[in-house]
């Protein structure tokens, strides 16, 4: 530690001040050098300062990542199934506890790959095309939804003392970065503004309104220009409008990506002038070490530098790294301790979604005396993980899970039955013809999606180019099948979305577990044996197949997901059945005619109608009047997940402001809100029966005495 004169400590160490003014402070005590120094991901301190080591980079998209032991949450695709934002802020603030108590069981001093406490998550890109592999990090195919559960996470992760950070959360990949993996360091995304304003930018507007600390900019370019040299990405768009005062992160190598994949720099230099006056404050790379040169040279200016570094000082600041003493953690057995272990059991089960459901099939009975277990998931760990995992001391498979919950009556056989994939025998089966239910665990693995240079099974760098499960697994259900006439239950593990018409066909239930995380088995069983009841919903559209879909480069939102996808889905985004049924009645809209700048309350009444308690997940939809001229088909604007008990009646409020129905107008570039009549739709799914009424939206006037409002009554109904 170093000290002023008469030994008190210098300001940036006083956690009395304002961190902007502890961090003015400390950048005054820098050498330029020792600026650019704090500006890539592995900082080597500063030992006259007393200022340890530090790497920027760390993961905790579903737990501490890539660290060890840490609590195993489900992937983000399955958080999302859950449509809980409550969930997901308690989860973030799981982590943060975890990651503090990592951090501080450290050496002091100690530093590299995923020790710091700036976390680069969640990934709040839109999940556009089911082929990409890196969806499953993503909240799914919706942006209200991934702004709602993103904006939860960070909250949860960075806490709510405005001087003080648990954590400090990351939103990326900024933006339109979803895709294809091979060519992600040299691809053009070419993306509409409307669609752009529309799909891709908004849940990083909804993380930058809850004070996200820090955004990564993309590998791709966007519309030819890279995204981590991007002015109208990183000043006019995420500084100007959206209000972001964090720091800008690149993705790493990005910035070699423009000398070598964009050919926009000539080399390392050239490639950090163009972030730095883009607006990036920390690379994960080499190429900020030249910026010193930079300087020198006259590219760019210290006091450009200095802006760039002061939002980064602050994060660390705001850290608690510069205090005089480390801030208070929790005490080291916090990690993966029971009562993470149950949130993470908790979120498991929140997340399975049950695609298909014939009547008697599930729960499995009380009485059951003889069940075979197979599949090559059953007992597979990597089916529970996810990528950007770590690792929980005791990982539960599913078969473990159901072997935990079955009776000590219960007599339980198991079998792999078959391999992941590939032209292998399948075989030992047997149990089938006399089991008195079989379960079969089929799926994927981060194998075979994922980022590229870890999906090895992939075949494409990670991405899929199937929406088919591999042959052999699908033929292990039809040799089930054909074995037994007795209940036969499909479990599949996968992070995307699967076409699976012929096991839906054959199995008498169907049970989408995601990668579960380090709980999954339980869940599952849980699920199965009728301990919980399944309500996670789908969030993302399941195609038929990958011919009903525009080509994986394009990037118009046209032809895609439940908004603008126009053909009959396997199943629809929001998707999921209930071991009980839901009822939805006295819907209204009130006002029912309100000005562009009004709010509208939606009343609607929720009934469990059938003979168990559950959870139901209302979800309100609304359709735009120009829905069958080229707008979106409907757009989720609002969702509530709500436990009932059998005959349980509620009702519900939504508020509705006007201003969440604006579009782009990309004639006048600026956003609108268009007068005319709005259906209303409130279920269970973007599909299927649901309670509709009708919202008019009025029009301005400009008169010569200034502006007013005019409210256009509209008819009460919409063909």
């Amino acid at each position: 530690m170093t000290s002023s004169a008469g030994g008190t400590p210098p300001p940036f160490r006083d956690p009395a001040l304002d961190p902007d003014e502890r961090a003015r402070d400390l950048m005054g005590r820098l050498t330029l050098e020792e600026k650019a120094s704090f500006m890539v991901h592995e900082t080597p301190g500063v030992a006259r300062l007393g200022i340890p080591p530090y790497t920027w980079w760390n993961e905790c998209l579903h737990g501490v990542a890539r660290s060890g032991r840490a609590t195993v949450f489900p992937q983000a695709i399955g958080l999302a199934a859950t449509f809980d934002p409550d969930l997901i802020g308690r989860i973030g603030a799981a982590i943060a506890a975890e990651a503090r108590a990592k951090h501080a069981a450290r050496p002091v001093g100690a530093a590299g790959l995923y020790t710091g406490l700036t976390f680069w998550s969640p990934n709040v890109n839109i999940f556009r095309d089911p082929r990409w592999g890196r969806g499953q990090e993503t909240y799914g195919e919706d942006p209200y939804l991934t702004g709602r559960l993103g904006a939860a996470l960070v909250r949860g992760l960075q806490g709510d003392d405005p001087r003080r950070l648990m954590a400090a959360a990351c939103a990326k990949h900024y933006a339109a970065g979803s895709g294809p993996e091979a060519s992600r360091h040299r691809f053009d995304a070419a993306v509409a503004e409307t669609d752009l304003r529309e799909t891709y930018l908004p849940a990083f507007g909804a993380l930058a309104a809850v004070g996200v600390e820090a955004v990564m900019c993309a590998y791709n370019r966007l519309n030819s220009e890279p995204c981590c040299a991007s002015p109208f990405l990183l000043q006019t768009v995420l500084r100007g409008e959206f209000g972001f005062r964090g720091h800008v992160v690149s993705d790493c190598g990005a910035l070699r990506d423009f000398v070598d994949g964009h050919r926009t720099a000539a080399d390392d230099l050239e490639a950090a002038v163009q972030a730095l006056r883009a607006g990036v404050n920390l690379e994960c790379g080499t190429a900020y070490r030249h910026l010193p040169a930079a300087v020198r040279q006259g590219r760019v200016t210290e006091a450009e530098v200095d802006a760039a570094l002061q939002p980064l000082l602050r994060t660390l600041v705001r850290l608690g790294l510069f205090d005089p003493a480390p801030p208070p953690a929790p005490p080291p057995d916090v990690v993966g301790c029971a009562a993470h272990a149950a949130l993470a059991r908790e979120a498991a089960v929140k997340s399975m979604v049950l695609l298909k459901h014939n009547p008697g099939a599930l729960p499995l009975p009380a009485d059951l005396q003889t069940l075979f277990v197979t599949g090559p998931c059953a007992a597979s760990v990597d089916a529970l993980l996810g990528t950007y995992h770590g690792l929980g001391a005791d990982m539960v498979t599913v078969l473990e899970g159901i072997t935990r919950r079955a009776g000590p009556g219960v007599r339980i056989e198991y079998s792999s039955g078959c391999p992941l994939d590939g032209p292998v025998a399948i075989g030992n089966i047997w149990p089938a013809s006399y089991a008195d239910a079989t379960v079969a665990v089929v799926g994927l693995t981060p194998d075979f999606e994922g980022e590229k240079g870890e999906a090895f099974r992939s075949g494409a760098a990670g991405d899929r180019t199937s929406l088919e499960l591999p042959a052999i697994q699908v033929e292990l259900v039809r040799r089930l099948r054909a074995r037994s006439r007795r209940p036969l239950v499909v479990v599949v593990a996968a992070g995307s979305a699967v076409a699976i018409p012929e096991i839906l066909e054959l199995a008498d239930a169907v049970l989408l577990a995601w990668y579960p995380g380090q709980e999954g088995g339980n869940a599952v069983a849980d699920v199965l044996f009728g301990a919980a009841n399944p309500a996670g919903r789908l969030p993302i559209t399941f195609y038929r197949t990958l011919a009903d879909l525009p080509p994986f480069e394009d990037y118009r939102m046209e032809g895609r997901t439940y908004r603008y996808y126009r053909g009959e889905p396997a199943f629809s985004f929001g998707y999921g059945l209930s071991y009980t049924t839901f009822g939805y009645s006295d819907l209204a809209a009130a006002p029912a005619v309100i000005p562009p700048t009004g709010v509208v309350e939606i009343r609607v009444t929720v009934a469990n109608t059938g003979p168990m308690a559950g959870d139901e997940v209302v979800q309100l939809y609304v359709v735009p009047p120009d829905a069958r001229a080229g707008g979106p088909n409907q757009e989720l604007k609002g969702f509530q997940r709500i436990h009932l008990a059998a005959g349980e009646r509620r009702d519900l409020r939504f508020r509705l402001p006007a201003a969440a129905l604006r579009r782009w107008d990309a004639a006048a570039g600026r956003w609108t809100v268009r007068p005319g009549g709005y259906v209303v739709r409130v279920g269970g799914a973007s599909a299927g029966p649901r309670a509709e009424t009708v919202l008019s939206i009025g029009s301005y006037e400009t008169g010569d005495k200034g502006k007013k409002v005019r409210v256009l009554q509209l008819p009460s109904s919409i063909s």
